[in-house]
């Protein structure tokens, strides 16, 4: 899997939020060793972003 580009480009929202979501998606992923990550040769970083962009992972930002 390759860092999906094409939904950061139509992507409405702030880039730094999503960005900061999956930077921690990442983290998570790869301290739990996620049997997806193994399915995507390791690729946390972009596993983490398409989870986010497709839904099936939902961030909020605390203020």
């Amino acid at each position: 899997m390759i860092f999906p580009l094409e939904e950061l480009v139509k992507f409405k929202g702030s880039i730094y939020e999503i960005t900061a979501a999956a930077s921690r998606r990442a983290f998570q992923l790869a301290k739990i060793k996620d049997p997806i990550l193994e399915e995507h040769d390791g690729k946390d970083v972009s596993v983490a972003a398409m989870q986010l962009f497709k839904g099936d992972v939902k961030y909020r930002i605390e203020q």
